[in-house]
């Protein structure tokens, strides 16, 4: 799929001052150093091409939740070190994102890239004040949007700014645009997908979407046992959403209308209580106990999915399986994580989570593409807009 709207590459940027939209929300160590650089340098590429064609790369970006705010912990100065030593070029960092000093060490430091202070310091960037918008897009000629993963947010840096700068996007936007429409409109099949996470709420638009081109849908994590439920089975304890439950059951008869398999597991990991050195076992997921709840996947579910993910010629994931940040209740996730890298498929991440289990596991760079956008992604795959890609210039 190519996307409908213009990328820096549709644009003449020689010479011109470019403000790119990028995101750096990358965790800090507790010395305030960068624990994992995947955001920036899943941005270098979009960087080094503005370099090599002559542009001036001006880069803003939000750390953390400082509200309207400044917070000396979530200054972007341990980002600009790390992104000077991904990109092994100069980068010069400035502790204000608006104003006439700025414009000022714009012009002084033309030879280097900008990387401006935490936009999130400023109240106006997430009301998407037109104010503070018009004074971001005073500091450039061209305005680039390569933060996918803040896409399904309406903040002034990149929905606000276009009303004022020619507005493209770069290559990770591309990319991400590229790879999750083309997964809509034409999967090899068959096409597996795989559900988990916390909440159902959160995946019952993604699943109707996929009910138009999926072969099978498996599901696990959280999300699962209020499936679960909705077909009339006991699950203890566990994490359920009751109020949706009537929703379920009608996607679940239009999954059999459209003859999609939805599978539920067959066998948890279930524990006494919520904690990491619980007691725990496994059960059938018909026997679990009424006072234990169910924290993973058990090892039965496990070989029905990746029976699944081995036949399939595309796979995309989005969601642990269980609590996989407590070793008890990780093998579920972890198994499911291998067996889709050691598949023949097209592996497609849909990024928050599930790339966090991936770099956990050391297997990310056994995907063939990994999200960076969450929310992003799923907003997308449901079939909805996408407010900070509506407001770049059509092809």
């Amino acid at each position: 799929m190519n996307p409908p709207k213009k990328s820096i590459r549709d644009i003449d940027v020689k010479g011109k001052k470019v403000l790119v939209r990028v995101d750096f929300n990358v965790p800090l160590d507790k010395n305030r150093n960068v624990a994992d650089d995947n955001r920036i340098r899943a941005a270098l590429p979009t960087i080094s091409y503005l370099l090599d064609h002559g542009a001036r790369p001006i880069l803003m970006s939000h750390l953390g939740r400082p509200k309207g705010q400044i917070v000396e912990s979530l200054r972007m100065a341990p980002v600009a070190k790390k992104l000077q030593e991904d990109l092994a070029k100069p980068v010069v960092y400035l502790k204000e994102c608006v104003g006439i000093r700025v414009q000022k060490a714009i012009n002084k430091h033309k030879g280097s890239v900008i990387l401006l202070e935490n936009l999130r310091f400023y109240p106006g960037e997430r009301d998407n004040l037109p104010d503070f918008a018009h004074q971001l897009a005073q500091l450039a000629d061209i305005y680039c949007n390569d933060a996918f993963g803040t896409s399904h947010r309406a903040h002034a840096s990149n929905v606000g700014i276009a009303a004022y700068l020619p507005a493209v996007m770069g290559l990770l936007m591309e990319k991400e645009l590229e790879t999750l429409g083309g997964l809509l409109e034409n999967p090899d099949r068959p096409f597996v997908v795989v559900l988990g996470g916390n909440k159902v709420s959160d995946k019952l638009g993604v699943i109707d979407s996929f009910l138009d081109i999926a072969d099978t849908i498996l599901t696990g994590g959280g999300m699962s046992y209020t499936l679960i439920k909705s077909m009339g089975l006991e699950i203890g304890q566990s994490m359920i959403e009751e109020d949706l439950l009537g929703q379920i059951g009608a996607t679940l008869k239009k999954a059999r209308r459209k003859r999609v398999r939805v599978l539920v597991p067959n066998d948890f990991v279930v524990a006494d209580r919520f904690d990491k050195t619980a007691n725990h076992k496994i059960v059938p997921t018909e026997m679990i106990p009424k006072d234990w709840m169910g924290l993973d996947i058990g090892p039965a579910t496990i070989e029905t999915y990746c029976e699944a993910i081995r036949e399939a010629k595309t796979v995309f994931w989005n969601g642990p399986m269980g609590v996989f940040e407590w070793p008890s209740f990780s093998k579920g996730t972890k198994s499911i994580a291998e067996c889709i890298a050691g598949s023949d498929a097209t592996t497609i991440v849909g990024g928050g989570d599930s790339d966090a289990a991936l770099r956990q596991y050391g297997l990310d760079d056994k995907m063939d593409f990994v999200s960076t956008g969450g929310g992003a992604a799923m907003r997308l795959l449901e079939g909805k807009k996408l407010p900070a890609v509506e407001v770049l210039m059509d092809r």
